[in-house]
């Protein structure tokens, strides 16, 4: 059930008074408190400031979007079958967004809005005008690239994936939110797509797979179950769509574009190497929101060397 269905008859009114001995009972069959009160806020309505109130004044009640019921069914599901609570509302909180999200795509992660962040201060460090082109190399659920459409409204850009299922949920969302003509959408494989425009790129985004191997057996099963692992799996060591972004970027930017990458916290070392090996200059790591260096940029030289 998406988090904006209509109203319906199952709709029905919770009371303070027995939310909480509710929400105790469903918390003893499993999961994470946090889990359940981001299916209430997103699935039922019942944000934080909501939940807030009817703890002071357990006489109050709010409408819920959806029954009691519907909102235990999923609940249980997500814990009997370890699906992500995103896919099983069909949404997901992004920023200042709400994609849409399912099975084929990655469920947007809050570290990933650092990459915006760091274009957007990168954009106002410049003359206005930057960036006229952009792309996001690997869009999935399109969330890197909606919000550069909305932060860039002059710019055109491109987003290139090339799962289909994938490409689907960022067409879905470029269109919900009005800005699907400023984006061009590519399937294919990280550059080659963007040929035509090669060395006109002014800003690239990716948040490609980095996970080695190896390790995606030790994921979390909502995760390693689910997820695409196509999306996850980034090789021995995790790198090879790394590698590749970098290899390819000192061609396919234009001269003093930027390239922005998210990688694995323990990967900062190698992929500032890769860029420089690549020929590009002022290499810099960034760190996420736990302190870990989980992002690079780089530069294509203004000057040939």
């Amino acid at each position: 059930m998406s988090a904006h269905s209509q109203a319906s008859p199952e709709q029905e009114r919770l009371s303070g008074r027995a939310l909480w001995p509710w929400r105790r009972e469903l918390l003893r069959l499993g999961g994470a408190p946090a889990d359940f009160d981001w299916l209430l806020d997103l699935a039922g309505g019942v944000d934080g400031p909501s939940r807030h109130r009817l703890r002071l004044e357990p006489e109050l009640s709010v409408d819920l979007r959806c029954s009691l019921g519907e909102i235990e069914r999923l609940w249980r599901r997500h814990l009997s079958e370890q699906i992500p609570l995103q896919y099983l509302v069909g949404v997901c909180p992004w920023r200042d967004l709400e994609l849409l999200v399912g099975p084929g795509a990655l469920i947007p992660r809050q570290e990933t809005e650092l990459l915006v962040e760091l274009a957007l201060e990168h954009a106002r460090a410049l003359a206005s005008g930057w960036p006229r082109r952009w792309a996001d190399l690997g869009s999935g659920s399109g969330c890197l690239s909606l919000a550069l459409a909305l932060a860039f409204p002059e710019a055109q850009g491109w987003a290139v994936e090339c799962s289909a299922e994938a490409l689907h949920h960022t067409d879905v969302n470029l269109q919900r939110a009005g800005v699907s003509g400023r984006v061009a959408q590519l399937k294919g494989s990280w550059w080659a797509p963007l040929e035509p425009v090669w060395g006109q790129l002014d800003l690239v985004l990716s948040n490609p797979p980095y996970i080695p191997s190896a390790e995606v057996s030790q994921l979390d099963p909502v995760v390693r179950w689910h997820e695409p692992l196509l999306a996850l799996d980034g090789g021995a060591d995790g790198l090879d769509a790394v590698r590749f972004i970098s290899a390819g970027a000192h061609q396919a930017l234009a001269p003093g574009g930027l390239l922005l990458l998210e990688h694995h916290h323990d990967q900062s070392s190698a992929v500032c190497s890769l860029l420089n090996a690549a020929g590009l200059e002022a290499v810099v790591a960034h760190k996420d929101l736990e302190g870990h260096c989980r992002f690079a940029q780089a530069h294509r030289p203004l000057i040939p060397h």
